[in-house]
């Protein structure tokens, strides 16, 4: 069975605010693979678990049609309230029960999702609703992402690997022991005609410091811990951001990082 997370309002809104979508560039990359087929089509697009909608909106300008899905009312309602483009639109739907005919999508996404599906029957209802040709894109990105600021990145990325190893025993065991092995572990088990693996794509984007710390406090590791220990969690996350700040020799968390994330995914066409 699939995992339920990510659901109250609280962190919807978190996760609109501080969750980072893939770049411009890593959206080219699936579009490439996709147009490769000369028979592809583009006139539906469907992101699954697409949470508050900020990968949905990248597919916007080349899908005539594009919905995101997601079983959180609360993540929808955030995709909506945000995202105004009239030729997206958001359904509440189970990844393993998408609401589309047969053969009818010409591109499934999952981005940052895939590892909380009942990911062998979501695979048969991507396959399912895939045109001849369709192309499904599953993309994930490491939780190790690394901070550059002048001459001090390797003490900063010191802290940071501290504060990741602090979250690591709320990690969820329907995870595995690496969501990268679980996805290549599917890549290799699809018998698709096409396909295409990546296993490092750096995505770069400026942050501040506090967008730095927002986005590590949506991860469900940190949620987790959050929901055992409230004072204990939010003691860590603030002592990570004074370590950061007296490391770069500032005081203001709205100071920009340059923060990178390693990127993996596959690519498989119909």
């Amino acid at each position: 069975m699939a995992v339920r997370l990510f659901e109250d309002k609280e962190h919807a809104n978190s996760y609109w605010k501080y969750r980072i979508s893939p770049s411009e560039e890593l959206i080219d990359k699936v579009l490439q693979f996709h147009r490769s087929n000369k028979n592809s089509a583009n006139d539906l697009a469907v992101d699954v678990g697409c949470g508050s909608g900020q990968g949905t909106l990248l597919l916007a300008p080349h899908f005539t049609r594009v919905v995101g899905t997601d079983i959180s009312p609360a993540q929808l309602e955030m995709g909506r309230k945000h995202v105004n483009v009239s030729n997206i639109s958001y359904r509440e739907s189970p990844a393993e029960e998408l609401p589309f005919e047969d053969g009818s999508v010409d591109l499934v996404t999952t981005m940052s999702a895939f590892h909380w599906f009942d990911r062998s029957r979501f695979l048969q209802e991507a396959h399912r609703v895939l045109k001849p040709h369709g192309c499904l894109a599953i993309l994930n990105y490491t939780m190790d992402m690394e901070l550059s600021y002048g001459d001090c990145s390797e003490t900063l990325n010191h802290i940071c690997k501290e504060f990741y190893a602090a979250l690591q025993p709320f990690r969820s065991p329907y995870l595995g022991s690496s969501p990268f092995e679980l996805y290549k572990k599917t890549y290799d088990s699809l018998r698709y005609p096409v396909k295409e693996w990546q296993d490092i794509f750096w995505v770069r984007k400026p942050v501040h410091v506090s967008g730095y710390i927002g986005m590590v406090e949506t991860f469900s590791t940190f949620q987790t811990f959050l929901k055992k220990d409230p004072e204990e969690a939010r003691r860590l996350s603030q002592d990570t951001e004074q370590r950061l700040l007296r490391a770069m020799g500032v005081t203001s968390s709205e100071t920009e990082v340059i923060m990178e994330v390693k990127y993996f995914y596959f690519l498989a066409g119909k």
